[in-house]
Formats: structure tokens, sequence, C-alpha cells
């Protein structure tokens, strides 16, 4: 197995993506709206992976977030919002605002689950900063460390109630970045006591199943790589000072913000300390030159992978979807007004 998460060009796998994957057998791959038609396409899809690799606890992940930021869409799948709307909540009533993420977080896994989708890249627990970057913006759950912590562990419950291994991103933190990573390298000037409160969520929920990383220079740490390439960072910040011992992927190699090759990217992430590289864009020629270059998942990480797919704890008896998104809807109605 290689340790890369790879994108797919299409609605349904290539005759040559059929072949590099069954050959290359990457760790997991990724959806993005242009993978997605129907619910019926989209489970087709799904267990097209699943019976390529043989593996019923394959890796399929999407960013559905809500918002802004959401590869399922209306009218085949629910509207879900963004996370500032729970931090606009837990400002009047804490105990509504947490049951309200973990009701959304369950009522998105119910509908990623339904397609056979395992994993979502949510919550985010960068704490947002004033006059920092709007990719964040809306996304977050808040400016207050331990505020963002609680409504970011009841997301990662409500989705594992669902079936579905939440992510959480993007650390060390990305709430101080005053460019978007997307297109530039955010390079963050802070000193080791102001970074101390983006590491507080994330150290919170350091037994996360699963972490992704910031493409982020933090010149307290590293003055020179981003974490995401950072030794140092990893595992001194990520590993030793959070404390986070789970499944680490990288951000997207392709975002504008790193420098290089996808697949020499790719090798340095995984050198630099990640289990595995992201690759988002389906390219050939780039899952190509990856495949070659990367040597095989470690022992680590493989363990790391297979707990984290069995982290999940679906509870069949539940509330339905239409409950749950009731259930969360009148919870938020006094910041929806």
């Amino acid at each position: 197995m290689k340790p890369v998460i790879f994108g797919l060009s299409g609605e349904t796998l290539t005759a040559d993506e059929r072949a590099f994957f069954a050959a290359a057998e990457p760790a997991g791959y990724i959806l993005f709206r242009r993978n997605i038609v129907d619910k019926d396409q989209l489970r087709a899809l799904t267990d097209d992976l699943r019976a390529l690799h043989g593996r019923d606890d394959l890796l399929i992940m999407i960013d559905q977030e809500g918002g802004r930021v959401a590869r399922m869409q209306a009218p085949v799948w629910p509207s879900f919002p963004p996370g500032s709307v729970f931090d606009r909540l837990y400002e009047v009533a804490p105990s509504s605002a947490i049951a309200a993420a973990r009701a959304n977080a369950r009522a998105i896994a119910t509908t990623l689950a339904e397609v056979g989708i395992s994993v979502d890249a949510l919550p985010l627990l960068d704490v947002r900063q004033d006059g920092a970057s709007d990719i964040m913006g809306d996304r977050t759950l808040g400016a207050e460390p331990m505020r963002v912590a609680a409504l970011g562990r009841a997301v990662i419950e409500g989705l594992a109630d669902g079936g579905v291994v939440g992510i959480v991103k993007h650390m060390p933190g990305h709430g101080r970045a005053m460019v978007d990573s997307h297109h530039e390298l955010p390079i963050v000037t802070a000193d080791e006591e102001a970074l101390a409160v983006d590491l507080a969520p994330f150290q919170a929920l350091k037994d996360a199943s699963m972490g992704m990383t910031a493409h982020v220079v933090y010149t307290a740490w590293d003055p020179d790589l981003p974490a995401s390439l950072s030794p140092s960072v990893i595992e001194t910040i990520i590993r030793g000072r959070i404390g986070f011992d789970g499944l680490l992927m990288s951000d997207d190699l392709d975002m504008k913000a790193l420098k290089g090759s996808i697949p020499e990217l790719a090798v340095a992430t995984v050198a630099a300390g990640c289990d595995l590289a992201l690759n988002c864009w389906g390219r050939m020629d780039d899952m190509v030159g990856i495949a070659d270059l990367l040597p095989e998942i470690t022992g680590q990480a493989r363990a790391r992978l297979d707990r984290a797919m069995g982290s999940t704890h679906r509870l069949m008896d539940g509330p339905s979807l239409e409950e749950l998104l009731a259930t969360r809807d009148a919870l938020l109605a006094p910041v929806m007004a």
C-alpha cells in the first residue's frame, strides 16, 4: 500500500485509473463535485472502489463542511450551515450549540454513509483571529480556543455516531494566516505564547483518529518550512506538544503554498512525518509519479490507518436524517431568525 490519498478524474473510474489504482493500491481516495451526480451514481462509485481493493474499510473522504465548502449539494442533499453558526449560538446557549453541532454532524454523516463515504474533512479546530485571511472566516468554530474544542468534539462524536471518521484540521492551526494557502504560502510570525492559543483546541482533541496539517510557516518553530514539510513541526509540535498520535495527512499537495513537483512534495511530506500525502486532482501523470517515488506505507502509519477506520460506532437505531435536521434547526432558531 502506498501512503497517499488520490483524487479521481470523473464520475466513474476510467480504464486507466482502474488499472493504475489496482497496481498502486493507495491508502484511500478523496471525492469532489466533479465526481458526483446523484445518490445512485455516487454509491456505485464508492462500491466500485471498495470492490477494486477488496477493502470494506477503505478510506473514502470528502470535504463536506457546510456553508461554502460542500461537495454534495442541494437539491439532492440537504444544505448544512458553516461552523460560525454554532459559534454564534454558543454565545447565548452553550449546551444548545453543542447539541446542535452534534446533530448537524450526525446528519452530515448520515448522508455520507448512505453513499459509501467513510471520512469527512471536519471539524476545523483553527482559532479565528481578527485580520486573518477569510479562507477560514465563517468556516471556523470561533475565536475562543475552548469553545472551538467543545464544538469540535461534538462534531467528531456526531460524525462517529453516523459511521464516519472526522479529521481535525489544520494542525497546528491556520487561524493566523494572512493569505490564502490555496494561492500563496502564509507565514505566521507569532511568538510561542501567542501560538499556544492555536494549539489549545488540538491538545484538547489530541485523541482524534485523524488529523490534517497546515501549509503554513510558523517562524517560531521552523522559519524555513511549512508545517506539512517540516519534520520539526510534525515531531516536536504535532506529535510532541499537542500529543496527537492519530493518522496524520497533509493538506492538498496541489495548493500553491507549496513549491515543487507534486511527486517530490508527496515524498517530502511523508519523509517529514505525515502518514499520508493528499493529492486531490486526479491527474494521472502526477499520480504515477507519486506511486513511483513513494515508499510503501510504514507499519506505524498502517496501524494508525486501521485504527482510525475502526473508530466509528454507527448507531443504527438512532434518529432519521429528517429528525436530526429538525432537531438542529430548532436549536439554531435563536441565531437563524
